[in-house]
């Protein structure tokens, strides 16, 4: 049967069709849908894990037990599970064990543009690059077996272009596979120093093998048209080049970018004039190809920055873009905000007032940054508000203990900033975290961790108790508020700031967009009352305009009735 899919869908797939058994992931976009995708067979174990590096280690583990397994996670979440990364290029598997990683070029939704490609070659790991979802199926299923043939795991690179694009996929039968006995081995699995020494020499001899199989493995393919220019490339950038150069060119299709060929590569470089390497972000295969001595023409025409199109490789080499359908009409700006009745928007509009230096994080409250509300001043990575936090009140030897703090997501703080939570009680510092506890992971799409009460199907599982949670950290001030109660938001900061110890404030209420939130009837404003005091837009609602009046106007098809913009209005304008 055949069936559109997309990237990421087609992914999980080939993971069921595999026969794998295990899959544990931390959200982040633009790989989440993977394990959401993968949890509708019944036929494997999925769960969301507290962090990506848990993912990996709970993967590692059902791999030693003798079934296949997997795990995905967006790039900068490989950075969080490089640290078993590396080590299992030594161990090796007993099941098949696949990674899967989503880059972001272009930066559609991640702080930062690094390209994976790196880590297969520091970890010394086989990493494959689909480009349409029909490979993503194909290519997953691969990597199982490269996984257990050379006692590896074996990475699976997609883009954001990859994961969210559809083509056709065509769906085949599971392969259940007997689950592999586990044999006491502490040699191969318990990597102390000794037998970490004598498992090197392996690893290097494993890289030459693998080498060997990416000269003949026909996911790398060579496609002959025109001789005159010759083009290497893989993933997403092998979809352009077809689109602009059809059949014209001769092109080298990599799907297996790490280890790269050598043979092939010079064979293909042999055949044509002048060869070209396209490929987004850093130019991993184009320094290959200098390493091996073949010339080439690569980031000193094509950009190292964002994601490339039909359209911008067409620019390089001076040629008309295909005709597309475009509207005449410029399109306006539409800057991300944070829902009207965001209840993050509260406790960040208390921050802005009393212009407090704020430590932020990564989640959909990264948004408080933007204006109106300018509430944020920093954010790294994930759980390093709390740390951040930490060190900022040690440097300034406590000058900014009163009017600094951090805000942090209840899942980020799963996922990174206990540890930053533990420091600060550790060493004693006077430091003020604000929790901002939505009941969801918000930002890559409603998925439950470990503080919701439910696992990845929306079964009921244990909850983590926050409040208990701080206080087993060493915090004796812990705090619950009410985001939509502005007074309450204000003196629980107020207060907190000024004790003369750790402390945490929790600022709770469910994301307005779960579906067991019931919105509240739209509040209005009263025209005779409003004296176009603009002091409801300091807020930053969605749902709040001025109209041609000059008077406040509320859309009611936006408003959720929350009521926070009643308390700052100063002369009673806004009703329910």
């Amino acid at each position: 049967m055949k069936e559109l899919m997309i990237g990421n869908a087609a992914v999980a797939r080939g993971l069921y069709e595999a026969g794998c058994e295990v899959v544990s992931s931390y959200p982040g976009t633009p790989s989440t849908e993977i394990t959401e995708f993968a949890a509708n067979y019944d036929d494997i174990y999925c769960e969301w894990a507290p962090n990506e590096k848990v993912a990996l280690e709970t993967a590692y583990g059902a791999s030693l037990g003798g079934v296949r397994s997997a795990c995905a996670m967006k790039h900068v979440g490989l950075n969080v599970a490089a640290d078993p990364l590396f080590t299992l290029s030594y161990t090796g598997v007993n099941g098949g064990l696949v990674v899967c990683v989503a880059d972001d070029p272009g930066m559609h939704s991640s702080q930062n543009e690094q390209d994976s490609r790196h880590y297969a070659v520091g970890a010394k790991i086989p990493m494959l690059e689909p480009s349409d979802s029909a490979e993503c199926k194909e290519f997953a299923k691969l990597a199982f077996e490269i996984s257990e043939q050379y006692d590896v795991p074996c990475m699976l690179r997609v883009c954001t272009r990859i994961a969210h694009a559809q083509s056709v996929v065509e769906q085949e039968d599971r392969i259940n596979r007997e689950r592999k006995p586990y044999e006491k081995n502490p040699a191969k699995n318990l990597m102390s120093p000794a037998n970490a020494i004598a498992k090197h020499p392996l690893v290097e001899e494993r890289l030459k093998k693998l080498t060997e199989y990416a000269e003949t493995s026909p996911v790398n393919r060579t496609e002959l048209g025109g001789t005159e220019i010759g083009i290497i490339t893989s993933g997403a950038c092998y979809q352009y080049c077809k689109e602009v150069f059809g059949d014209k060119v001769s092109i080298l299709k990599l799907g297996m970018v790490h280890p790269l060929p050598v043979k092939k590569i010079i064979e293909f470089a042999g055949k044509v004039d002048k060869l070209y390497v396209v490929e987004e972000l850093d130019g991993v295969i184009e320094s290959h190809c200098r390493n091996i001595g073949v010339e080439v023409i690569g980031k000193e025409l094509f950009t190292p920055l964002g994601e490339y199109s039909q359209k911008s490789i067409a620019a390089v080499f001076g040629l008309p873009e295909n005709e597309t359908v475009t509207s005449d009409t410029a399109l306006p700006v539409r800057p991300p905000v944070m829902c009207s009745g965001c209840p993050h928007r509260g406790m960040f509009y208390v921050l802005s007032k009393n212009k407090l230096t704020v430590l932020g994080d990564i989640g959909c409250y990264t948004l408080g940054s933007a204006p109106p509300l300018n509430a944020m001043d920093a954010n790294l990575c994930m759980g390093a508000s709390v740390s951040g936090l930490h060190g900022f009140n040690k440097a300034t030897k406590g000058d900014s203990e009163q009017k600094t703090v951090c805000v942090i997501g209840d899942s980020t703080f799963m996922h990174s900033g206990m540890t930053g939570l533990c420091n600060i009680a550790y060493n004693d510092s006077n430091s003020t975290v604000i929790i901002l506890d939505n009941s969801i992971t918000g930002m890559t799409g409603h998925q439950h961790n470990p503080t919701t009460g439910y696992n990845i199907k929306g079964d009921p599982a244990t909850k983590v108790d926050l409040e208990a949670l701080c206080h087993a950290l060493g915090i004796n001030r812990v705090t619950v508020v009410d985001p939509y109660d502005l007074e309450e938001c204000e003196k629980a900061v107020m207060e907190e700031l000024n004790a003369a110890e750790p402390s945490v404030i929790i600022s709770r209420r469910p994301c307005v967009l779960l579906k067991s939130v019931k919105a509240k009837p739209p509040v209005k404003v009263d025209n005779d009352k409003c004296r176009s005091c603009k002091r409801c837009m300091k807020f930053g609602c969605p749902a709040i305009h001025i109209n041609e009046n000059g008077k406040a106007e509320i859309d009611t098809t936006l408003c959720v009735g929350c009521g926070v913009c009643k308390q700052m209005c100063p002369f009673d304008a806004i009703q329910d």
